[in-house]
């Protein structure tokens, strides 16, 4: 008699595609591989967004990612770029597509602006850890743990699905790790609105001012398990495979908790020296495992959120009908 066998486990990720409205960023953090000084990029244009959205209809891409360089708030060009990010992912849901904004600390009004035109949205914390302010964040004001956790806080009150997330290798301590897992649980448990916690390992590059050494990838398991001891159950795991390219160190992730391996993007634009691998070599690697990897929307479970209008019926031609008792 043939015995049952066991469903494959489902491991997920999002067909994404990046947008960049600038590079400029008045933050200069010594290990960036993204930023440009302010004045020497040229900003997408909203013809070049267009011209980019027509060409990837009818594709796999689901998800658009506008990730930006950061803008001083008291900027003359601070209103300038959050307009530009809103028409951005305005045009987004236009051709079909479903954005996610990630461009830094907003003020409430600007969160609520971009929140009419986001399915969620998005801002690492990297790490709660005060003494990076004297070292490799000494120059990046907007790196503040209180105001990257306050925004945390500001999308719960707001009711936005929201992505945070740890870089790892930056001078901090396990228990900082601790730490900041923590404040993300604490977030979750009085908004219920993080979707996920991405653990990022520090990976060198080639534009660094001063880069640091990698992050070992021998311990990102070993986070994961903490995460997933600390994180609540409803709070996906993230880990990007461009940067864990050891399939071993990969599936160790899986099996300590991690379930899903982000944005998978033509080019990585904060990590450009690190291409992710073809979606087929990903897929055999966890079928020999007994994964299954499956595309996701950027929103989990759309039912627990109020969306604007213009959102609810971008999402409505993506979700099948479904009752959160039937999920």
């Amino acid at each position: 008699m043939a015995l049952p066998t066991m469903a494959p486990q489902r491991i997920t990720y999002s067909p994404a595609f990046t947008l960049v409205p600038t590079y400029e960023c008045f933050n200069r953090c010594t290990y960036c591989n993204f930023r440009q000084e302010i004045g020497q990029a040229s900003w997408l244009s909203i013809d070049q967004a267009t011209q980019i959205l027509k060409s990837l209809q009818g594709k796999e891409t689901i998800e658009i990612l506008i990730l930006s360089g950061e803008v001083h708030p008291q900027s003359r060009h601070r209103s300038t770029w959050v307009d530009h990010s809103f028409h951005i992912a305005q045009l987004a849901l236009e051709y079909g597509f479903l954005p996610h904004t990630n461009i830094g600390p907003l003020s409430r009004l600007e969160m609520e602006k971009l929140r009419t035109v986001n399915v969620s949205m998005g801002l690492m914390l990297e790490q709660l850890t005060p003494t990076l302010l004297d070292t490799v964040h000494r120059h990046a004001p907007s790196k503040d743990p209180h105001l990257r956790l306050g925004q945390l806080e500001q999308a719960g009150a707001l009711g936005i699905p929201f992505t945070t997330g740890l870089l790892l290798g930056l001078g901090e301590t396990a228990q900082d790790w601790q730490d900041t897992l923590g404040a993300i649980a604490a977030s979750f448990h009085r908004w219920g609105h993080i979707q996920e916690v991405i653990l990022q390992p520090y990976r060198s590059g080639q534009t660094q001012l001063a880069p640091l050494p990698d992050f070992p990838l021998d311990q990102l398991p070993q986070v994961v398990a903490i995460a997933r001891s600390i994180l609540p159950a409803e709070i996906t795991i993230q880990i990007p495979p461009n940067l864990v390219n050891h399939p071993g160190i990969l599936l160790d992730c899986l099996a300590a908790g991690a379930r899903d391996l982000g944005g998978i993007v033509p080019q990585d634009h904060v990590n450009p020296d690190y291409d992710h691998a073809p979606l087929s070599i990903l897929k055999q690697l966890l079928a020999n495992q007994g994964w299954q990897l499956q595309p996701r929307f950027p929103v989990y479970t759309p039912w627990k959120f109020q969306f604007s209008q213009e959102v609810q019926d971008r999402l409505d031609t993506w979700y099948q009908p479904i009752s959160p008792d039937q999920a």
